[in-house]
């Protein structure tokens, strides 16, 4: 059966227009012009697939479209046509100039190009990952604002401002060499790790994956690790991607709800993903300098914990719940401290866990963030106080606008009984 017009398109969209966005930014030197290229596109597309119905490669035909208004866009500002003539009167007949040699550090990737792009160091920190986050990671902006855990209008001033930022100072649509590539390198891992995030557990919709995503999140980090041989949190962010991915047939039943990490089968782990995790988090430590691991060497080694254990009863629960305060200690975070609060749970009981996290109850960051009132329930239903625990599942489930999500927490609360 021919997919509905509407749906599919909405679903394309998705999927494609980071690729469509990246693509255009190519011809048009230009992030903002690029997106409302890739909009038009969609408008095109919005009035000839209700008619002509949805073609057989609906990514390619939204790329078709785009580049097309990208050249002639481009013609008519420079007269390209013209242009071309007259610098074909002046050259020789003879044989064309021999091209350029490529840099041996040139990326043809055009989404690594708008990654760094967008992570240019004219924006600030959070302008630099929600421009990214909109442009390459399909996010709309109270998804961001979600995932960003700050208000929608903030998200939606930050990205307006970033674009015309990019353009006022003429910023090269380019993956930097030398001391401009490690000084954005940052910025570069934290946007390609909430990328793969929001692919992992999507903050709102009806499905609990977004597959595309950390697909495309995987990649990049290859791509980077294979760029950048020496710098270990290039291989840490790689290694932990490879980790996650591995486990991404175990987290979805059958009928697509998700599936809690102890009930997880791990013979459906990706043991080819688990094995280059492994091969990534060696060339990491292998790298890592006196100052000992960063941010992401210790989330890799802690999911190499997750994604080697037989059993979730036989997980190094001990060695997680140092590493966490490891990463505390790096990058202090009131998220972090909640996952160190799992894995104490798990190595000293809940009691101790309960303690740290009715800590983080009145951090500012957590107030709307569904997890917390998720891990607390289920301290409190190990506890035996199953009240209590209903009612935090319920509050959990009002919080998270993933569908998937909600569901399972509304079916904890219903199973925490007496």
């Amino acid at each position: 059966m021919q997919p509905q017009p509407t749906a599919a398109l909405e679903t394309v969209f998705r999927l494609e227009s980071p690729r469509v966005i990246a693509g255009v930014a190519r011809i048009v030197r230009d992030v903002g012009i690029a997106e409302e290229l890739t909009q038009d596109a969609l408008v095109a597309a919005l009035e000839q697939w209700p008619r002509d119905g949805v073609p057989d490669n609906p990514g390619a035909w939204l790329m078709t479209i785009a580049r097309r208004r990208a050249v002639d866009l481009v013609r008519r500002r420079e007269n390209y046509a013209r242009k071309l003539a007259e610098i074909g009167r002046e050259l020789p007949a003879s044989a064309p100039a021999p091209e350029e040699p490529a840099d041996p550090e040139d990326i043809d990737d055009d989404l690594l190009r708008l990654v760094f792009t967008a992570c240019h160091p004219v924006l600030s920190a959070e302008a630099r990952i929600a421009l990214t986050l909109r442009l390459l990671g399909g996010l709309t902006t109270p998804e961001i604002a979600r995932a960003r855990l700050v208000p929608e209008p903030t998200v939606a001033q930050r990205i307006v401002r970033a674009k015309r930022t990019l353009a006022r100072k003429n910023v090269a649509f380019e993956v930097p060499y030398g001391p401009d590539r490690e000084a954005r390198l940052g910025s570069v891992l934290e946007v390609i790790y909430l990328i793969f995030n929001e692919g992992y557990a999507a903050t709102a919709g009806d499905d609990w994956l977004r597959p595309a995503l950390c697909e495309d999140a995987l990649r990049l980090a290859r791509v980077l690790a294979a760029l950048m041989p020496k710098e270990p949190e290039v291989h840490g962010l790689a290694a932990l991607l490879e980790f996650q991915s591995s486990r991404t047939a175990a987290r979805t039943a059958p009928d697509g709800e998700p599936v809690l990490l102890k009930d997880q089968n791990r013979h459906r782990f990706n043991r080819l993903l688990v094995a280059r995790g492994i091969t990534a988090l060696d060339h990491a430590h292998a790298t890592t300098g006196s100052g000992g691991p960063g941010p992401y060497v210790l989330q890799a080694a802690i999911a190499a914990c997750h994604a080697t254990a037989p059993t979730y009863e036989e997980t190094d629960w001990p060695r997680i719940a140092v590493l966490y305060g490891l990463l505390a200690a790096r990058t202090p975070s009131p998220v972090v401290e909640l996952n160190r609060a799992v894995a104490v749970s798990m190595a000293e009981g809940p009691a101790p866990a309960l303690a740290l996290v009715d800590a983080l109850a009145a951090a500012p960051a957590l107030r709307d963030y569904h997890l917390l009132p998720s891990v607390r329930g289920d301290l409190l239903l190990r506890l035996g106080r199953t009240a209590e625990a209903r009612e935090e599942f319920e509050r959990a489930a009002s919080l998270t606008r993933n569908a998937r999500e909600s569901a399972l927490l509304r079916r904890r609360a219903r199973e925490a009984t007496d």
